[in-house]
């Protein structure tokens, strides 16, 4: 059961990591480069700085809605 719990938390994490970084780093830019690199450095970015980035996109988007 702690297996299945672990795995969620860790899909969640990288999923929601992966979407702050696209709210709070690449919001409003315009990225010129290959699809699958830039999708690398988006995940990776999210994996290793989540932990900071995923409560500041959820106030970023919860205060400028």
């Amino acid at each position: 059961m702690g297996e299945i719990i672990s795995a969620i938390f860790g899909i969640s994490y990288f999923v929601l990591g992966y979407w702050s970084v696209g709210e709070t780093i690449y919001a409003n830019k315009v990225i010129i480069g290959r699809i699958g690199d830039m999708w690398i450095q988006r995940f990776l970015i999210g994996a290793m700085f989540g932990w900071i980035l995923i409560p500041v996109a959820l106030i970023k988007r919860w205060l400028f809605r």
